[in-house]
């Protein structure tokens, strides 16, 4: 007697069954029992306009990011354009007729070398980032560079001055002390991290290598809204304002940046360094953490995160198809205005400990008034599809990260999510 056919047996029979018409019959599909009915809820909903970048098709109306996703303001991994996304799951199982997904690539072959290398002109156009400069894509995350930068940079006994906003340039501090003399010019520790320092108030050191920062403090919201002008070099940390602003890249010696925030997924660190500051390292220094070897291998030394790459440079296409980093920090800079005034309006129902001169563009801390309200007001709103709202641990409140793919349509939710939530608990 002949074996019943299921559909699963016919898909494994038919391995090219995208070009084949579906023969299983839509009653076996109907036996399957449906779910149950959720209890109606009334939803908090706004529309948003769709831009669409060039080379990357708008989502149908049947696509709705309202209908199955949720606003994600989660500080990293971050929400990624769904224009990008779209345009990523196209080419996933065979990217633009290659017959391999990019997973599967080699990163020494044409097709990958043409990605990453469009990748890195894509971002230089967005930061017009000048030819003395090199762009690395490595792995590691940002903290890998906390050693990376003192190893490259410094001698054992070198001087290097931190300007500690928080949480990750403290941690930067930290990690430094194990391979050069750093030394803490200025901390906002006292004042739980909610300042920036007026220049004329930095006591740098005389033979400092450098002068290191945190662009923007993802953790306690503090952004610098311009930068010094160190007697050494400056470094940046902009993991989480990278691309969100157009940056005057010949300031700064190295400028960092963890992916995940702005411009990729998670497991992509990018490094822009001046090329005359490559080939000094320590003697110590592994192989991994030599910006020299990373440079002379245009970041092809081993397997790269080739995937990631893949995505940021499909992000930057998105940068730049929006009208560049200018539009871009438009945008940015209204979405944070509409979370910012809500807060201010509230009447001290809500929040921000961030002195108003300095607050991120990027991440959005508060608390309520009425603390023991903090856990319905992250509870309430995951109901409503924004999620992710939880401060860090070690601050409490709550915090928005409202990056560059946050669409002011998440932004508006959540100001009438928070208007309506104080009118029942004011």
């Amino acid at each position: 007697m002949a074996a019943t056919t299921s559909p699963t047996s016919f898909l494994l029979q038919n391995p090219h069954r995208h070009h084949v018409k579906s023969s299983i019959s839509t009653s076996y599909f109907n036996t399957l029992p449906l779910p149950s009915p959720s209890p109606k809820r009334i939803s908090i909903s706004c529309v948003a306009s769709t831009t669409t970048s060039v080379g990357i098709q708008n989502p149908s109306s049947s696509q709705n990011p309202s209908d199955d996703r949720v606003f994600n303001f989660a500080a990293g991994p971050a929400t990624l354009p769904e224009t990008v996304l779209r345009k990523a799951e196209s080419e996933l199982f065979n990217w633009r007729g290659s017959g391999m997904s990019v997973m599967e690539m080699s990163h020494r072959g044409k097709d990958f070398t043409s990605i990453i290398q469009k990748a890195e002109s894509d971002l230089r156009s967005l930061l017009d980032i000048p030819s003395d400069y090199a762009v690395l894509f490595l792995q590691g995350g940002a903290t890998t560079q906390f050693a990376a930068i003192p190893l490259n940079l410094c001698k054992p006994d070198d001087t290097v001055d931190y300007v500690v906003t928080g949480s990750w340039s403290d941690k930067a501090f930290k990690e430094a002390q194990k391979y050069c003399k750093p030394k803490v010019i200025w901390s906002g520790k006292s004042e739980k991290y909610t300042k920036i320092p007026a220049f004329e108030d930095l006591e740098q050191s005389p033979n400092a290598k450098y002068m290191h920062i945190c662009a923007n403090e993802t953790i306690h919201g503090v952004e610098f809204k311009n930068y010094p002008n160190p007697k050494s070099l400056l470094v940046a940390d902009m993991s989480s304002n990278f691309c969100s602003k157009p940056v005057d890249i010949s300031k700064f010696g190295i400028i960092y940046a963890g992916a995940q925030k702005n411009v990729g997924p998670s497991g992509v660190t990018i490094v822009i360094i001046r090329k005359d500051l490559i080939g000094g390292a320590q003697e110590i220094t592994p192989v991994m953490l030599d910006y020299k070897i990373h440079h002379e291998n245009s970041s092809l030394y081993n397997t790269p995160p080739c995937y990631g790459i893949y995505m940021c440079g499909l992000v930057f296409e998105d940068l730049l198809a929006q009208g560049g980093l200018r539009e871009v920090e438009k945008k940015n800079k209204k979405k944070a205005e509409i979370l910012y005034e809500a807060i201010n309006q509230s009447n001290g129902f809500y929040q921000c400990p961030v002195e108003p001169s300095v607050r991120s563009l990027m991440n959005v801390p508060f608390t309520l008034e009425k603390a023991e309200l903090e856990g319905e007001f992250v509870k309430e709103a995951a109901k409503e599809k924004m999620v992710q709202l939880k401060g860090h641990r070690s601050v409490g409140g709550m915090r928005a990260s409202i990056y560059n793919a946050m669409p002011l349509a998440g932004v508006e939710k959540l100001v009438a999510f928070m208007k309506e939530f104080q009118g029942r608990h004011a």
